[in-house]
């Protein structure tokens, strides 16, 4: 929800990935993604490849962030690290992944280029 606050999800388009904890597999979740129009996706059994991005963004916002940061609430810690995502991490700093572009950039044209005319 969280999410979904921040930005509007395409339905039918935009994916949940996840691993096979209960939560993930949930009737609630299920429920939240025909809610708000979200693809589910799980990794396999004993697979961590689809971890490894997971666990690199981890991270990086620890590193870059959350570390650096004291805290005096948790909803302190809501905050920035909302702020952070979508203020630096999103519009500013650059990924080598995608061509040193920002997510957004990489975004926008993925949409470009995917949209119909």
């Amino acid at each position: 929800m969280m999410a979904h606050k921040q930005k509007a999800f395409i339905p039918g388009i935009t994916i949940f990935h996840s691993d096979r904890g209960c939560q993930y597999t949930s009737t609630e979740l299920k429920a939240a993604a025909k809610l708000y129009g979200l693809r589910l996706s799980l990794g396999r059994t004993g697979t961590y490849y689809d971890n490894a991005w997971a666990e690199s963004w981890n991270g990086a916002l620890k590193n870059e962030r959350v570390n650096r940061t004291e805290y005096p609430t948790r909803k302190h810690a809501q905050i920035d690290i909302t702020q952070y995502i979508e203020l630096r991490y999103n519009q500013i700093r650059l990924h080598s992944a995608l061509g040193y572009r920002t997510p957004n950039e990489a975004e926008t044209e993925w949409h470009q280029q995917n949209t119909a005319a």
